[in-house]
């Protein structure tokens, strides 16, 4: 990366099965199945009914009490990163205002703050109660909407969708004054804002940053995108915990979770001088794109294969170094088979690769999976453990990676992790054991 190296000394995971790093962890391990029928609205006329949700979630108890009153113009994606964002930095030690305004421990101006978003939806609820009062003979009428029936939106509506606002929520809590930066490139939002931000360390821009993603499409208008798509599991809804089923021969569609991941990025010397658990070094980054991904009905990796290899470039290593793959794995047919493609470009034709992909598990995050993911690597170079593919039994025909449905030891000093999106962009992660 440069002559400031970078490693990550906190996790905060927000994830259907379990809240904080640790607990996900051991979910992940048990293989727990996070996938069940939605309850968060009335989804009887999908085709595909089933999510993983955050049950009983609120981010009222990961703020500071005087900023609790700001929980009511949250969505719940700028809810799920604001928790993230607590879990993560309580992790790594650091004391922000948001942890203890009266003992904080890091320069607020050299505190940066890079998170991926994606389209948040309002609530239709909440919308279409405005909406109703604008209606003029049984039809919605503009004028009236213009000149009273917008006026029964809260004055603050918009601030709770603008996909920035996970960030600026963050930063605002615990008083982040260096760069901050907002990334919304779908599934790989997360890859890209972690990658940046480390960029953004090596180069001497920031000390720390918290960087990563958070994303919640568990809403009608989500769940309907996805299906005009295409892209969702119309068949299991009788059997929601085995529904997504990624690089398995019984794939057949995704499930729509929420959740997301924030980690704290740290210059090494920093860490050290403070006596930091150091989870892993952030060794390489790529990002690619792929132009064909702007015809969204065809299954692309978004050039991943390209973004893996850059990031093994960064690093310094070769094919041969690759302990461990953390996939993407939507589960998608067509999808999983791009995906195995451009690993397999990165990594040669090697089929002794161990993989493990989390969306069986818990579903598919969007733009906060690949902070979840990238969160997974590094808790698999620590324990030095390759988590299971929730959901696994037998590979989809032609891949060529080492997946089980069981966890496993492994001796591994670097591991790959990567992701894409419907669109067409990619980005990967080479992270390095630390000792």
């Amino acid at each position: 990366m440069s002559s400031r190296r970078v490693v990550i000394t906190g996790l905060g995971v927000v994830a259907p099965n379990a809240l904080g790093a640790s607990d996900f962890w051991d979910a992940l391990i048990r293989g727990d199945r996070a996938c069940n029928e939605i309850s968060a609205f009335d989804a009887a006329n999908f085709p595909c009914r089933v999510g993983g949700e955050l049950r009983d979630f609120s981010a009222r108890k990961f703020v500071p009490k005087t900023y609790r009153k700001a929980v009511k113009v949250m969505a719940r994606d700028i809810e799920i990163a604001v928790a993230a964002a607590d879990f993560a930095f309580r992790d790594s030690g650091i004391i922000t205002k948001g942890i203890d305004p009266d003992a904080v421990s890091v320069d607020p101006t050299r505190l940066a703050c890079n998170i991926g978003a994606g389209l948040i939806c309002s609530d239709l609820n909440e919308l279409a109660a405005a909406v109703n009062t604008a209606v003029v003979d049984g039809k919605f009428d503009m004028r009236a909407w213009g000149s009273s029936g917008i006026n029964n939106l809260t004055p603050l509506w918009l601030l709770k969708y603008l996909p920035n606002m996970l960030s600026c929520h963050v930063t605002i809590i615990h008083d982040a004054r260096g760069p901050s930066n907002t990334i919304t490139c779908g599934d790989a939002s997360g890859h890209l804002a972690i990658g940046e931000a480390a960029r953004l360390i090596a180069r001497g821009g920031a000390d720390v940053a918290i960087a990563g993603g958070a994303e919640s499409k568990l809403n009608p208008m989500g769940l309907l995108r996805q299906q005009l798509l295409n892209r969702l599991n119309t068949n299991s809804n009788e059997t929601p915990a085995t529904a997504c089923r990624p690089f398995d021969a019984a794939h057949d569609g995704t499930v729509m979770g929420e959740g997301g991941g924030l980690i704290v990025l740290e210059e090494l010397s920093r860490a050290q001088a403070r006596g930091a658990k150091i989870y892993a070094e952030i060794a390489g980054f790529g990002a690619a794109c792929d132009p064909q991904g702007l015809q969204v009905t065809a299954p692309t990796n978004g050039g991943l294969g390209n973004a893996a290899k850059r990031a093994m470039r960064d690093a310094n290593i070769g094919e041969s170094n690759v302990g461990a793959i953390i996939a993407h794995g939507t589960g998608v047919t067509g999808e999983d088979e791009r995906e195995w493609e451009a690993w397999c470009s990165a990594v040669g034709q090697r089929g002794n690769v161990p993989a493990a992909a989390v969306t069986g598990a818990i579903g598919s995050l969007f733009a906060g999976a690949g902070a979840v993911e990238t969160a997974v690597a590094a808790l698999a170079i620590h324990h030095q453990t390759i988590p299971p593919t929730v959901n696994f039994s037998s590979l989809a025909d032609g891949c060529k990676l080492d997946f089980t449905s069981a966890p496993r030891q492994a001796k591994m000093e670097y591991a790959l992790t990567g992701s894409f999106t419907v669109g067409g962009q990619s980005g990967a992660i080479v992270l390095k054991r630390f000792e």
